[in-house]
């Protein structure tokens, strides 16, 4: 039996313990794919970065849920390039690229004048597609009635690198009430039945926000709720820009997250639709050192 370090590192916030969880494996190219994905399910968290060597960016990164790869995951990309800059594996570089099964993607690294780090990813170009399903059995699912969706704006799949359903809501007091059955989600979402489900609101907790959401995992996934979600929160700023304020050119966005299960976290998305480009800031914070062992190669 082997073992590996995994570093615990919340990102999108600046308090251990709130935003959102990732664990970070910073040597992991003697790791299979099955090693990656024992770790990950050890682990627990909904996203395990997996660092690696790469011939076409600076690094590459592998993410795995407890249940499954993904493509690409913005808290735990947040949550690696911490872990590698604390740890002094960046040295000044302040611009780098990763690869990603979503493509490769700049990153941009920035301490404040406290010792913050913040970092700056940008995603994938925005995608969407219509969905075509019942409103109504899909606000079922979530615990709430279908005079909770907000009828102004359009129910559509978007992706910034993962697909998620996006999901407009009237109040921020159904996110309260919301009581998700993810194994209902495969039977609803028939166009993309692995994609999570993201509920949004324009009413905010915090005054200098502009959106709050929540984000409900596919039930592939091996995990129920998202707490902080960095692609999600790209994929809102892009919905923003082109259904609720499709007259600005370039806009920045503060995105709420996590305030109902006690792990409140923050976004920073970048808008900009000439270029057809979504960013996202955050920052991050190290929680603790865990070792999780896993089978060496038979």
């Amino acid at each position: 039996m082997s073992r590996v370090t995994v570093y615990h590192v919340d990102a999108f916030s600046r308090e251990a313990g709130m935003g959102n969880p990732a664990g970070v494996v910073l040597n992991a190219s003697e790791l299979t794919e099955l090693q990656m994905q024992s770790i990950a399910k050890q682990v627990g968290f909904n996203e395990t970065a997996f660092l690696l060597p790469s011939s076409l960016a600076d690094m590459r990164i592998r993410y795995f849920t407890p249940g499954h790869e993904v493509n690409l995951c913005g808290h735990a990309t947040i949550a690696t390039i911490y872990a590698m800059k604390t740890k002094g594996l960046l040295g000044e570089q302040s611009g780098i690229t990763i690869e990603t099964k979503a493509g490769i993607l700049p990153i941009r690294i920035e301490e404040e004048h406290s010792n913050q780090i913040l970092i700056t990813m940008q995603q994938a170009a925005p995608e969407f597609m219509p969905f075509n399903g019942p409103s109504a059995d899909l606000a079922a699912c979530l615990g709430l009635g279908a005079e909770d969706i907000d009828p102004r704006f359009p129910i559509l799949y978007g992706s910034t690198g993962l697909w998620t359903l996006l999901l407009p809501i009237r109040s921020l007091g159904a996110f309260k009430r919301m009581s998700p059955d993810n194994n209902r989600f495969p039977d609803i979402l028939k166009e993309l039945p692995h994609a999570s489900v993201h509920p949004f609101c324009l009413e905010t907790y915090a005054a200098e926000a502009d959106m709050h959401g929540r984000h409900f995992s596919s039930p592939y996934s091996g995990t129920i709720e998202d707490p902080v979600t960095g692609t999600a929160s790209g994929v809102m700023g892009a919905y923003y820009s082109k259904y609720i304020r499709p007259d600005q050119e370039h806009l920045e966005l503060l995105i709420e997250q996590g305030q109902e299960i006690g792990r409140n976290g923050s976004v920073r998305v970048t808008v900009n639709t000439n270029r057809n480009e979504v960013a996202i800031t955050g920052t991050a914070v190290f929680a603790e050192e865990l070792t999780i062992p896993y089978m060496g190669i038979q």
